[in-house]
């Protein structure tokens, strides 16, 4: 059974991490829920989840302005020819459904199934939002304890210079 939102939030708890989430309409798209970011300050984000040509399962995690080329990534991150998760796929590795996909999902991920790669632009912001596994809220947290989240889980992440 994969992590609820009150999951989330007690294993941030547990671990002293601070966090604030704001209510809100379901956001599907990086485009939508401009007055929701303009309330939130720090980095918003937008969140792919990918595959390769081998079956290696990534999700990538940007800024929301941040141009990603899919074409070019793969040879980025030293993985095959990349496409989308199916979103079966996605539910079985991360716990959780199109349109919320965020980096909070590693938490459904204990064999490390999903190689974590993330904006350098992205770990420079602070604070950062991710939808706290559904996309009808954003959370907020400081740079420094998205650090400490990835940490206990032992995610180590990819950091890769979009914008280079």
């Amino acid at each position: 059974m994969p992590a609820t939102r009150a999951d989330l939030f007690a294993f941030f708890d547990a671990r002293r991490i601070a966090h604030h989430t704001l209510e809100h309409t379901p956001v599907f798209r990086v485009g939508e829920g401009e007055e929701i970011k303009a309330a939130l300050p720090g980095g918003h984000t937008k969140n792919l989840f990918l595959k390769d040509a081998k079956g290696q399962l990534w999700l990538i995690s940007a800024l929301g302005e941040t141009k990603i080329d899919l074409k070019s990534l793969p040879a980025r991150i030293g993985a095959a020819r990349l496409s989308f998760g199916s979103e079966a796929r996605l539910f079985d590795a991360l716990g959780v459904r199109p349109g919320s996909v965020t980096a909070f999902a590693l938490i459904n991920d204990p064999e490390h199934r999903v190689r974590f790669v993330a904006d350098a632009a992205l770990m420079a912001a602070d604070p950062v939002n991710f939808h706290p596994l559904s996309n009808d809220a954003t959370t907020a947290i400081s740079q420094a304890n998205f650090s400490r989240f990835l940490a206990a889980l032992g995610v180590e992440p990819l950091i890769v210079d979009f914008a280079a």
